[in-house]
């Protein structure tokens, strides 16, 4: 996978809608005319994307005769159509994600902080690998921080929020959240995160959830990040060590349990009720 910084340079709309174009061109290539012509926009300013997704190896540039042709390099190729779309023909929408977040968040952010948390958050989802359904991740994800981001900086709290943090963020982290969720509805915020988060949820993981009734939802492994921390009041690691930073006037306990990686559901499912009655007694705590 390529680097943050690569990942901020396809990003960029014009970008994204040049490397759409050489993924689905019928020999692999095209020239800056031809490229400037399909998006409607002079050969200067494409002559100027095309640099800089050169300078990031992201495109190869050949020169016979006269013309210069671009094309994807290959050792790239998978890697931007799972960003961009199978065909190359759909990129995430970062406009159209910063402006409906700006909606969401009016009177609380304006647009550069949102667009800048949009950006930040599509880089750490893509920092190790590209999951799956990475627009609607990026716009979730950055909506969650954004949401901690004002919690943190807000003066009263009417909940409590509780943080559950382990390494992947894929198995013990996500059946505390889950089942806190479940019980406590509206009562309490619960948020989730990972030290090094794994691509995706681990599928024993939500059958042990869905075999007790409670919901798995739309949540995914999400990196650790700073206004996580700042906005809770209690954060519970599980296994990372020291990766959360500490803040004063938060609670932080350290749940010593077994990581379900790699584990048979007939193993998860002890873990998973360990977790409960653990979840349930925390609770209690918060209501009373």
């Amino acid at each position: 996978m390529g680097s943050p910084a690569a990942l901020a340079t396809i990003a960029d709309p014009t970008r994204a809608r040049i490397l759409s174009l050489l993924l689905g061109a019928p020999e692999g290539r095209l020239r800056v005319g031809e490229l400037a012509e399909a998006i409607g926009l002079r050969q200067p300013t494409v002559s100027y994307h095309l640099r800089l997704l050169l300078e990031d190896g992201v495109v190869t540039r050949t020169q016979e005769g006269r013309n210069a042709w671009f094309a994807v390099a290959a050792e790239r190729e998978n890697e931007l159509r799972a960003v961009l779309g199978g065909e190359g023909d759909s990129a995430p929408d970062l406009e159209r994600i910063v402006a409906d977040l700006t909606t969401r968040f009016r009177g609380t952010f304006g647009p550069e902080t949102i667009d800048a948390y949009v950006r930040e958050s599509l880089s750490l989802l893509s920092r190790d690998a590209v999951p799956k359904q990475l627009a609607s991740r990026t716009a979730a994800f950055a909506a969650e921080r954004l949401e901690a981001l004002a919690r943190a900086d807000s003066p009263t709290r009417e909940k409590p929020e509780v943080l559950f943090v382990c390494v992947q963020n894929a198995g013990r982290s996500q059946i505390a959240s889950a089942i806190l969720r479940h019980l406590a509805g509206d009562r309490v915020v619960v948020r989730s995160a990972g030290s090094m988060p794994a691509l995706e949820m681990r599928s024993t993981i939500a059958t042990a959830l869905d075999e007790i009734g409670v919901p798995q939802g739309s949540e995914f492994p999400k990196p650790l990040t700073d206004e996580a921390v700042r906005a809770a009041d209690v954060v519970i690691t599980m296994g990372c060590g020291d990766a959360c930073p500490i803040y004063p006037g938060r609670r932080y306990l350290d749940w010593d349990l077994e990581d379900p990686k790699g584990l048979p559901l007939e193993r998860v499912r002890p873990i998973r009720d360990e977790i409960e009655r653990r979840v349930r007694g925390l609770l209690d705590e918060l209501l009373d």
